[in-house]
């Protein structure tokens, strides 16, 4: 039995005390889940607190985004080497509201995965087909296109690690999440592509491919259940402790 990864983007809704509370909650209301790998994804101003709040637990600090350099005069930009220094682990790259809000490109996400890589973090690619994308047959196409965007002559060492998340994006925020079943084959044609790109070993022990949009702990089982899905993005059932406890158990008893 694998161990689900489940990723809690807290996006910019929890700041302050209010990020210490919750890390505190998540930390004593998930103990017992030692077969599944939290990650709390906090805002900027948020992770040193919540580093210190989940000291000596088996929860992950991991952080919401960076920039391609690791120093420089790059005002207001976020250095992956600061991350690492805070104690993260992972970082979310790609996320579809950053590719929509702030134009983030394909070529600019490759190069924040490089320098990921390069001061030890573990990337979470997002990637996800927009509504008219799925209405026009186009979504495969559109994922393919973004796994290459972002992973075409990346080499990894044994110890690097990766995570692709794959979130519609006309799902997030929306309650609506897709069904287990067509996560399961969108995730059987990203593995295949990034056998295309990677060597079997590779994709095999070394990548984890996860779903994100509108996960709740209703419906968490039906994806975490399937053979190609290695776990979670969790975006608003993370905000609240009781909800998050509920989702992780779901996720850990679906035999992710």
């Amino acid at each position: 039995m694998k161990s689900p990864l489940i990723i809690a983007n807290w996006k910019m809704k929890v700041s302050g005390d209010e990020a210490l509370t919750l890390a505190r909650q998540a930390v004593k209301a998930t103990a017992k889940y030692k077969s599944a790998e939290i990650v709390l994804c906090p805002g900027f101003t948020e992770l040193a607190g919540v580093a210190s709040a989940i000291k000596g637990s088996s929860l992950k600090l991991g952080a919401q985004d960076c920039f391609w350099e690791e120093s420089g005069a790059f005002t207001g930009e976020i250095s992956p080497q600061a991350l690492f220094s805070y104690g993260a682990s992972y970082v979310i790259i790609g996320h579809s509201e950053r590719r929509e809000h702030l134009a983030e490109t394909g070529a600019m996400i490759r190069k924040k995965i490089f320098t990921a890589f390069r001061v030890g973090l573990v990337p979470v690619l997002c990637i996800g087909e927009s509504f008219s994308q799925r209405q026009e047959g186009q979504k495969e196409v559109a994922l393919i296109q973004e796994l290459h965007q972002a992973l075409d002559g990346l080499w990894l060492t044994e110890a690097q690690r990766l995570v692709v998340a794959y979130e519609p994006v006309w799902v997030i925020g929306s309650g609506q999440a897709v069904s287990g079943d067509e996560a399961e084959h969108t995730h059987q044609v990203i593995k295949q592509t990034l056998y295309d790109l990677f060597p079997a070993s590779v994709v095999q022990e070394q990548l984890r491919i996860i779903y994100g949009g509108s996960v709740d702990p209703e419906n968490v089982a039906q994806f975490t259940i399937q053979p190609t899905v290695d776990g979670v993005l969790v975006g608003g059932a993370s905000l609240d402790a009781t909800v998050f406890t509920a989702l992780v158990a779901a996720a850990v008893k679906a035999g992710c």
